[in-house]
């Protein structure tokens, strides 16, 4: 497993838990698209979205993915991480284990996630996310 593409992802998972548009927006392409199962049932395109979602959290004092309102101690895990590189592509899967810890306990929520990272000039950057339950969730709405 390449300890390049590992550090990279969790310098770019990092951002977002701090959220650090700054380095979110180094670290993954500006044509970025997404599916984000919980939050559209659509392709989300392009860095605006997260931007704004990142900025709103950081004034709040939130972090994006947790379930907690407003502060809270937040941790994040990767289970069953796994890395194919290809050349200048890497293809990295995962359950991402979403801890909040508040007055109220620890809560955790997970979900199955894709990350497509290509090499672009030189860079590392996340092209492509996909994300989905990490649950039995049923093939059609009822």
């Amino acid at each position: 497993m390449s300890v390049e593409i590992i550090d990279f992802l969790k310098k770019h998972l990092k951002s977002i838990q701090e959220n650090d548009v700054k380095t979110y927006c180094e670290t993954a392409a500006e044509d970025l698209t997404l599916y984000e199962w919980w939050i559209a049932p659509h392709r989300i395109d392009g860095l605006p979205f997260h931007e704004f979602m990142m900025s709103s959290n950081a004034e709040r004092g939130a972090v994006f993915g947790a379930a907690a309102e407003g502060k809270a101690t937040v941790r994040y895990d990767l289970s069953n991480l796994r890395v194919q590189e290809y050349g200048e592509t890497a293809i990295v899967s995962y359950t991402l284990l979403t801890s909040a810890a508040t007055t109220d306990g620890v809560t955790v929520v997970s979900h199955n996630e894709s990350r497509v990272i290509v090499k672009l000039d030189g860079a590392w950057k996340v092209v492509h996310v996909h994300k989905s339950p990490a649950w039995q969730a049923p093939h059609t709405a009822a």
